[in-house]
């Protein structure tokens, strides 16, 4: 097994699961707040995959 990648794994796991408790952990106000924040943020994150891949291309 490669090291780099079993360490990127264990990474995004434990990413997940802290998001997972923070959502579950949070007020009803607050969840909403988050997944609105969270999908703001995969929207950024794809128009900047997009400008790279423009960039590159």
């Amino acid at each position: 097994m490669d090291v780099k990648t079993l360490t990127k794994s264990a990474a995004a796991g434990a990413l997940a699961g802290f998001a997972y408790y923070a959502f579950t952990a949070a007020s009803p106000m607050k969840r909403f707040s988050l997944k609105r924040d969270a999908g703001k943020t995969l929207k950024a994150a794809g128009s900047l995959l997009d400008d790279i891949k423009s960039i590159i291309m």
